[in-house]
């Protein structure tokens, strides 16, 4: 700990009545100091940010002052911005009265002229006030940054309900709108990322990554090296940021098991052998940035990836995701719950099934199963993995293909994948034994694979008429669900 930073107290203890006396008075001033040096209160810069919104063309001039709003709020906890945000939403939004008024005039104007002029006005006084900082804060040098992190807060807000309410919902369609305009594709970079990339970058696409947690340098190098390719966007306003990361394998065959992709397999030293690529699995994505959730990046990354493999390797045909299914796990487990309730045991499990998981767990059924799957317990007796691959193949099936939200898939990586035109082309039986991936998904995995032919057209039908396109396989096991189970 920082001497000077000590309490009285202490220093009482390590010197004498006389210096100890001019500790206290160093110290007593230190603290008038760092109270001055903490700038204004939460009321004052409220205040200074509402006058500075209802006159746009003198706040222009102040760039200071944007800059003390940026500190202050960098400087609040977790705990205290959700009531700044509720404060500022709702003294520096919208003006309601005034909407009303010019409504009013609206509705009573006459003529072209006066039609239009009272729509402009509208028009502008619909747009919240705060508008005006945002544009000023994005002027600042890491204000694009800024803007992303506070839309991060204002999720958190919604999410947690810390500060649900109209005037935080509303910046949070505000900030989406603006974030989505200013990230859309024309202003973002592909970059690929190799061994020779800067380490600052290299060692945040291994912050970053949400689906296959990297474990060393080693494990990075062997990422980006022979076999494999690392593509991010990034964006001139967040320079050396990583929006989105797309890790990608370079293989024969399209791929069934993500332990063989992320172990030990390729060496980073070996030499690329290009007539044994003829396949992209894309096995990892990742979101970056979480004031980013849901302006759509994803979706253009993976398109752009394709045409820049194309031009590396003419002759690849295949290209497939081997990706996760987040959820599916928790899903079974409430499905099972909810059997437990109704004191039904034979909606979910053929006859004959649960009387082969009776012998090897005893009785009740359901409830053992439910924990041994929670607790991934089942991983550890050879014969119910056996027995458990055929029903719990079977709901996964019906948990990516039949189980919506809304008309679309509930599965957000389905959708994911669904909207960008992927077929829902096969499940994978233990394709990801680490624990994350047992207590997720139950070991299982999926390839949405993308014939390029199609994709537009399974888009368009998808996001439509939420139309499903899925191989052979997956439309068997949704029919042997429906057939043996009454969810």
């Amino acid at each position: 700990m920082n001497r000077l930073l000590l309490p009285p107290l202490l220093l009482l203890l390590r010197a004498g009545r006389r210096q100890a006396a001019a500790a206290v008075r160093g110290y007593r001033d230190r603290a008038r100091f760092s109270s001055a040096a903490q700038g204004p209160d939460m009321d004052e810069i409220l205040r200074r940010t509402v006058e500075a919104c209802e006159k746009p063309a003198l706040a222009a001039l102040h760039e200071e002052q944007t800059r003390e709003f940026v500190r202050f709020y960098r400087g609040l906890s977790a705990e205290q911005r959700p009531g700044f945000l509720s404060r500022l939403t709702a003294e520096c939004g919208v003006e309601h009265g005034r909407v009303s008024e010019l409504c009013g005039r609206l509705a009573e104007a006459r003529g072209e002229g006066p039609l239009l002029q009272a729509e402009q006005r509208l028009r502008s006084c619909l747009t919240p006030r705060y508008s005006v900082l945002i544009s000023r804060i994005c002027g600042l040098e890491d204000g694009v940054k800024f803007i992303v992190d506070l839309r991060a807060d204002v999720l958190r807000c919604l999410e947690t309900k810390a500060a649900d309410c109209p005037h935080i919902r509303e910046m949070e369609g505000t900030l989406k709108k603006l974030l989505s305009n200013w990230f859309s594709i024309g202003f973002l970079k592909l970059e690929r990322i190799t061994w020779q990339s800067s380490c600052d970058l290299l060692e945040k696409i291994s912050q970053y990554e949400a689906v296959h947690p990297v474990r060393s340098w080693t494990d990075i190098k062997r990422r980006v090296g022979p076999y494999r390719r690392c593509y991010v966007f990034t964006h001139s306003a967040m320079p050396g940021e990583p929006l989105v990361v797309l890790h990608v394998a370079l293989t024969d065959d399209i791929s069934k098991n993500v332990q063989i992709i992320v172990g030990r397999d390729p060496s980073p030293e070996i030499a690329e052998d290009v007539n044994k690529i003829t396949t992209a699995i894309f096995y990892s994505i990742s979101s970056t940035q979480p004031g980013l959730h849901q302006v759509h990046l994803g979706n253009y990354l993976i398109k752009r990836v394709v045409k820049e493999l194309q031009g590396e390797f003419p002759h690849m045909k295949q290209f497939s995701s081997l990706s996760p299914i987040p959820g599916f796990t928790k899903w079974l487990a409430g499905i099972i719950s909810d059997q437990m309730k109704e004191g039904t045991t034979n909606r979910i499990l053929t006859q004959a099934e649960s009387k082969e998981i009776q012998e090897i767990v005893g009785v009740p059924v359901l409830e053992t199963l439910k924990r041994l799957l929670i607790t991934n317990e089942w991983m550890k007796t050879e014969k119910l993995v056996q027995v458990l691959e055929l029903p719990l193949m079977r709901l996964c099936a019906w948990y990516l293909y039949g189980e919506k939200r809304r008309g679309a898939a509930l599965n957000a990586v389905a959708h994911f994948h669904l909207q960008n035109g992927a077929v829902m082309w096969r499940l994978n039986w233990l394709a990801n034994t680490s624990p994350r991936g047992i207590s997720s998904s139950s070991g299982i995995m999926v390839n949405y694979r993308y014939f390029l032919e199609d994709t537009n057209y399974n888009s368009v039908q998808y996001l439509k008429t939420r139309h499903i396109e899925a191989s052979e396989q997956i439309l068997s096991l949704v029919a042997q669900f429906q057939k043996t189970s009454k969810l």
